[in-house]
């Protein structure tokens, strides 16, 4: 039989191009306010596939597979890229285009993500800063709550040593790294790649808004991103590489 679609499914109907392309609607007369609106929807739209990644890579990891863990984390790591690379775009963004139509966002903010808060909760945040950020918008919505409930990338990742019955300390020893030592530096990537991207998010808002300036919708702007930035999701895999090249120095 032929795997052949008959009932008619073109590029544009199968993904819904025309419902798509009408989702922009520019609130001001200036040119560059499609760009602002185009980054940020398709930012949201790679924060959906990194949250289903995120959903896919708890089986593999309470199922003690680390290959298939391992594979699940490249694709993330990819999709951080992406995300990251995009923020290129708004950086040819003058500040006086973005003032040109500022005061038509209202009270928008980035920090307003659910899907971003989401990431950020699945991923392992826990700091009291974030929760008290999590708290000032009102009630947290329910993707974010299922991210808060499961455990931790960390906590499944050093259940899945616990499973191996491997040290955490042991991935760092010996010529030959294992399967479970080029997992631990994929998580590892993905928090560098996160943190790479809050990074050029605090030099874009200050390039944009300037240092001081607050941000949209009331925020901290560059003061508030800038906190961020040292928060860890695997504290306990940046210790123990402290521990040991401490004790190898």
């Amino acid at each position: 039989m032929s795997d052949t679609p008959t009932d008619g499914v073109t590029y544009g109907s199968y993904l819904a191009l025309d419902e798509l392309l009408a989702l922009q609607h520019p609130r001001s007369a200036h040119p560059d306010e499609l760009l602002f609106i185009v980054v940020h929807q398709s930012s949201e739209l790679w924060f959906k596939e990194i949250l289903h990644e995120l959903d896919l890579l708890i089986d593999p990891m309470q199922a003690h597979e680390p290959e298939f863990a391992l594979f699940r984390m490249g694709r993330i790591n990819a999709l951080m890229r992406i995300v990251s690379a995009q923020l290129s775009a708004l950086e040819t963004l003058p500040p006086q285009h973005f003032a040109a139509f500022r005061t038509h966002l209202g009270s928008s903010s980035g920090s307003q993500s659910v899907q971003f808060r989401a990431i950020e909760a699945a991923s392992g945040l826990r700091e009291p800063h974030f929760l008290h950020a999590l708290a000032e918008h009102g009630a947290i919505p329910a993707i974010v709550q299922g991210a808060l409930a499961r455990p931790t990338l960390q906590e499944l990742f050093l259940q899945l040593l616990r499973r191996h019955e491997v040290e955490l300390e042991a991935l760092y020893m010996g010529d030959r790294p294992s399967t479970l030592f080029f997992l631990a530096e994929s998580l590892l990537e993905y928090e560098q790649q996160f943190g790479q991207w809050r990074f050029k998010h605090v030099q874009l808002v200050e390039r944009v808004l300037g240092p001081l300036t607050g941000g949209t919708g009331g925020t901290l702007g560059a003061r508030y991103l800038a906190r961020t930035i040292d928060q860890k999701f695997f504290p306990a895999l940046w210790a123990v590489r402290a521990k040991f090249y401490g004790a190898s120095a």
